[in-house]
């Protein structure tokens, strides 16, 4: 009977180890396809556009038999090579330009006020989110009695379920004219704003590993600090905040990866208008909103529909090396500090 009970047992732990496994390569997969998906769809952008041949180097355009071109049709031939030689596609000096404006006769995709754009509500986000998370995980973890703590962390970590259309809703009817009326601001809708709102997505994350790296600090560090006369707060300014430096630092860099690929709340709060300026009162347009504002009106495989995706593969690249420093970061600078290696 024991012998059997075993080799159920056995069977479970394999059975569950197995499932564990398939469960992280499929995830793993279906990064890889994402990045490989949005890569490909960029692709066609990096492509050698054939050189535009205009009317004159053409001369008069022959005709075979009885066939005849009609005014209307040679004149929307004349406009179609017009725009061909018009129009730069997405070349480097295009995105690298200063306007967004791929809907025109001469379309223009310069992604320096996207760019700007995606920065400057980061920054806003941070600035707010970051000393009020971290000082939240610090009281939680080192002030809080039991009770407290038992209330005041779920009640924080619940605003990470809130669905970012909501926060967006709150901060286009409440928030914009409340922040207006205070500050007496000439747009209702501008970076700050969505910046501010964008700080109470990003607040639970920064919250939540901050107070896990605080957690994990030696209760001997507290105790040498207390023993030698040091009082509760000293001990977590100068002691467990110090100690936990590396992760709150990889927390905050996941914040600024959240707050840098949000779209809903940007796109509801922010005004929504590619303007390139260093104003934080202005109205502001972020990579993000951008793509969720034009992908489903872009025609299939033409240039505004590849810059979108290029777009995204800036996007991507941007929230993956932040991770991936984050997770190094933590793992080689805070657990091997504590565990001696």
């Amino acid at each position: 009977m024991n012998t059997m009970m075993k080799k159920r047992f056995r069977l479970s732990e394999f059975l569950a180890e197995k499932l564990i496994t398939a469960t992280a390569f499929i995830s793993f997969a279906f990064i890889v396809l994402i990045f490989i998906f949005v890569f490909r769809e960029t692709l066609p952008i990096f492509s050698v556009p054939e050189a535009a041949i205009t009317q004159e180097e053409l001369g008069e355009q022959e005709t075979y038999g009885d066939i005849t071109l009609t005014d209307a049709e040679k004149a929307s031939e004349k406009n179609e090579k017009s725009k061909a030689v018009n129009d730069e596609g997405a070349s480097i000096k295009n995105l690298a330009g200063e306007r967004w404006q791929p809907v025109s006769s001469k379309p223009k995709y310069g992604l320096s006020p996207l760019i700007i754009g995606s920065l400057k509500i980061s920054l806003i986000a941070i600035l707010f989110a970051g000393p009020i998370a971290i000082f939240a995980a610090l009281f939680t973890a080192a002030f809080a009695p039991k009770w407290a703590k038992e209330i005041l962390k779920p009640a924080i970590e619940i605003l990470a379920g809130f669905p970012s259309v909501v926060i967006g809703f709150f901060a286009l009817v409440v928030l914009a004219t409340v922040v207006q009326d205070l500050l007496g601001l000439e747009y209702r809708l501008n970076a700050f704003v969505g910046g501010l709102a964008l700080s109470l997505a990003v607040i639970p994350i920064i919250y939540t590993i901050s107070e896990d790296a605080i957690s994990a600090i030696p209760k001997s560090l507290t105790e040498a600090s207390l023993a030698l006369g040091a009082t509760k707060w000293q001990t977590a300014l100068k002691v467990i905040l110090p100690a936990a430096t590396p992760g709150i630092f990889a927390a905050i860099l996941l914040g600024v990866g959240r707050a840098f690929g949000e779209t809903m709340i940007v796109l509801m709060a922010t005004g929504n208008a590619a303007l390139l300026s260093a104003n934080l009162f202005e109205p502001v347009r972020t990579m993000s909103a951008t793509i969720g504002a034009e992908m489903a009106e872009v025609v299939f495989g033409e240039t505004h529909y590849n810059v979108l995706f290029f777009i995204g593969s800036i996007l991507f690249l941007f929230t993956f090396t932040l991770n991936a420093i984050a997770e190094i970061f933590v793992r080689q600078r805070l657990m091997k500090k504590f565990r001696g290696d």
